[in-house]
């Protein structure tokens, strides 16, 4: 499991516990997606087609538990569970934007 324990930052560069924090199996494309509306499980498991529900499962929990995702219950019939950025996710949106418009269209 790879959680950050805001407690005890790591080691080193700053930079190194969020990078952690958004490695892994999945998490990238789940806080890409995140990054355009809530999520639903079993949507994530259809744009995600190689994924599966143990390895989504595990990194919904990381990030949620790292405070950059939301899990709200949605007390409808059927239940379900739909998944956001928290404001700290929202506030990143914007720096790895901003990274790549840089990869995107480099200075000169």
């Amino acid at each position: 499991m790879t959680t950050i324990n805001e407690n005890n930052p790591p080691e080193g560069c700053p930079i190194e516990g969020l990078l952690k924090t958004l490695s892994g199996k999945w998490k990238p494309q789940i806080f890409q997606l995140a990054s355009q509306g809530p999520l639903r499980f079993n949507s994530l498991l259809r744009q995600l087609p190689q994924s599966n529900k143990q390895s989504l499962s595990v990194a919904l929990k990381e990030m949620e538990e790292a405070e950059l995702l939301i899990k709200t219950v949605i007390q409808q019939k059927p239940l379900h569970i739909e998944y956001q950025l928290s404001a700290k996710g929202l506030a990143m949106v914007v720096v790895f934007r901003q990274l790549e418009d840089m990869l995107l269209h480099p200075l000169e």
